[in-house]
């Protein structure tokens, strides 16, 4: 039995991928913008905040680590109308993925943040430093570097991730590669440029932090 492969009917229809790939992107920048932040904070919160906090970031972590990611997007998107929410398919994936990258930075910068020497910060401390400045300026930084090798490990799984949500309808790769072969019934084809482009994503954006991070974020 002979295939017949027929990729220029798949990248004809370019105007779709190169709309799939603009959204995950999009979902992929704001999930580490703003899930790093909530990941940073959740870390220092758990580490050093009140016991009534540190249950409750506690308790946010483990559920978003301990549950699927459908699961979260499903119940943002179809769970949250019962109680009076409605949003909208992009909305509902950009929330669900900050918390989710938020929930597994936490652990992740907490584990850089606990192995911070003491002596450090004392140090700090003694050149009266504010708790904000010593943690943004003596502990954050090095924590960072120790863990960011984890991070962008994270990061890429996340962007990998988002392909869940087109089944939300939101308009990123999966969805196009889904909506090409609706079109023209060339599957494979479909889900073999989707997977390159996929693969190519994952390369240039781990690169990329892993230049930006040491230049952005903790000195060289």
């Amino acid at each position: 039995m002979r295939i017949q492969l027929d990729f220029a009917a798949v990248l004809s229809q370019w105007p779709l991928l190169l709309n799939g790939i603009a959204w995950t992107i999009a979902l992929t920048t704001v999930a580490t913008l703003i899930g790093m932040l909530l990941g940073i904070l959740c870390a220092q919160m758990r580490a050093k905040g009140p016991v009534a906090v540190r249950f409750g970031v506690g308790a946010y972590i483990e559920l978003i680590r301990n549950t699927p990611f459908i699961v979260q997007l499903f119940f943002i998107f179809f769970g949250l109308p019962v109680a009076g929410v409605r949003l909208s398919p992009e909305t509902a994936a950009f929330i669900a993925i900050v918390l989710n990258l938020g929930a597994y930075a936490a652990e992740i910068v907490r584990a850089g943040v606990e192995a911070t020497p003491r002596g450090q910060i004392e140090a700090a401390v003694s050149l009266a430093l504010t708790p904000f400045q010593v943690f943004t300026r003596v502990v954050l930084p090095p924590a960072l570097k120790k863990v960011w090798p984890a991070t962008v490990s994270q990061i890429v799984i996340v962007m990998l991730g988002s392909s869940v949500c087109g089944q939300i309808s939101v308009p990123e790769l999966s969805y196009a590669a889904n909506l090409i072969q609706s079109n023209n019934f060339r599957a494979f084809e479909s889900f073999i440029v989707a997977a390159l482009l996929y693969l190519a994503l994952s390369v240039v954006l781990r690169k990329f932090l892993n230049w930006a991070g040491p230049r952005l974020l903790f000195g060289r």
